[in-house]
């Protein structure tokens, strides 16, 4: 157990860390600037803001964080798929399940509240598809 929670926060761990508040910064900036500057929807703003942050999020992390030799195209639509699945468990449940909740509060206060569930949602989905499934490394 100890071997696995060690594995989990190691050096990799931190490095996606800084990748990911920066990519949380540029994404989260740019969603909540298309959602209360431009008026557009929840999950437009978060699905463009989330496309850009992403190609970002992808080179950093395949070099940086991860330092992926392998090849290109297989983690590529990797990470396109667990970018796809994050988006829609972070983005379009929160919507369905907090509009209940959060009824006596006014509709852009919930949709910024629920913008900013979804961003610590896709964090913590994103991390654990990036590392085991997008650019898992080869077993030897």
């Amino acid at each position: 157990m100890k071997e696995k929670l060690r594995m989990l926060f190691d050096e990799k761990m931190w490095k996606f860390l800084l990748v990911g508040a920066a990519n949380t910064l540029v994404g989260t900036g740019l969603g909540l600037t298309l959602l209360n500057l431009l008026d557009w929807s929840v999950s437009v703003s978060s699905g463009v803001s989330t496309i850009l942050a992403s190609v970002m999020s992808y080179f950093l992390n395949r070099h940086f964080t991860f330092k992926y030799k392998g090849d290109t195209w297989k983690p590529m639509l990797r990470f396109a798929l667990n970018i796809a699945v994050c988006w829609l468990l972070a983005y379009e449940l929160p919507p369905r399940l907090f509009n209940r909740l959060l009824a006596g509060v006014s509709e852009d206060t919930r949709k910024n509240i629920v913008m900013l569930i979804g961003a610590g949602l896709f964090v913590g989905l994103n991390y654990f598809g990036q590392r085991f499934f997008a650019f898992r490394e080869k077993k030897e």
